[in-house]
């Protein structure tokens, strides 16, 4: 994949950066603008894929998820069909019409295209955010989900070189709970919320400085390090 190199003055998408790497940005009450504008800003700036997604609705005074199961585990923030790759677009033009017809969209990322993602548990995540960031090696976006997750996002490829990695490092990648998402996934991207859990945030916003993104061999160490931790620390906690 040849990547085009695109000169220009980019804001920061999403929200305001957090205070350190404590915890991740507050996010606010969430608009069908916000997700309109930053899906579009996804694909026109950072030349990401997008797709929307199942949406949240009210319903007796509560809100459900569009696709109408009630048991539905990710409400408002999973793809509403079996097409849903295909239908993904990088054309900002494209976005904005998909977006302007359905505003409460979630916004799906695909994975195992212009990146990959290496995911693992919140606490492990932001311990190694603090190391990798004192270490001064290269860091992309880095998003953080209600339900206690953060996605590094990298180069594409990595989701097939995940497992050997942390095995060379002497750990197994689903013993300390580290997963390389690839083709085939994709993220929810800020500021996307699930269900009343609360909002998809960036960590680490996408910033011109972010633009290009590290290889899964420069990140995995202080990655697998903090997982191993955080599975220890989980193992001798009293039950």
């Amino acid at each position: 994949m040849v990547a085009a190199v695109v000169l220009f003055v980019e804001e920061p998408i999403g929200v305001e950066e957090p205070n350190g790497v404590t915890e991740a940005a507050k996010v606010p009450e969430q608009r069908g603008g916000e997700l309109l504008d930053a899906a579009v800003r996804y694909a026109e700036e950072r030349h990401w894929d997008v797709c929307p997604g199942t949406w949240l609705k009210a319903v007796a005074g509560t809100e459900e998820c569009s696709c109408g199961d009630a048991a539905c585990t990710s409400p408002g923030a999973h793809p509403t069909g079996p097409d849903w790759a295909s239908r993904s677009t990088g054309s900002g033009a494209a976005a904005r019409r998909m977006w302007s017809e359905h505003p409460r969209a979630s916004i799906l990322l695909p994975t195992g295209r212009t990146f990959d993602a290496i995911e693992v548990p919140e606490a492990a995540g932001f311990l190694a955010l603090a190391r990798l960031e004192r270490m001064g090696l290269p860091l992309g976006p880095v998003t953080h989900t209600p339900d206690r997750r953060m996605f590094f996002l990298v180069l594409p490829g990595a989701a097939a070189k995940v497992d050997e990695l942390v095995r060379r490092l002497g750990w197994q990648a689903a013993a300390i709970d580290l997963v390389g998402r690839g083709d085939g996934h994709c993220l929810t991207g800020p500021p996307s919320r699930v269900g009343g859990r609360g909002a998809v945030q960036w960590a680490r916003r996408p910033t011109p400085a972010n633009r290009w993104l590290p290889d899964a061999e420069e990140i995995i160490g202080p990655l697998a390090y903090a997982c191993a931790r955080e599975t220890a620390d989980a193992r001798a906690r009293p039950s």
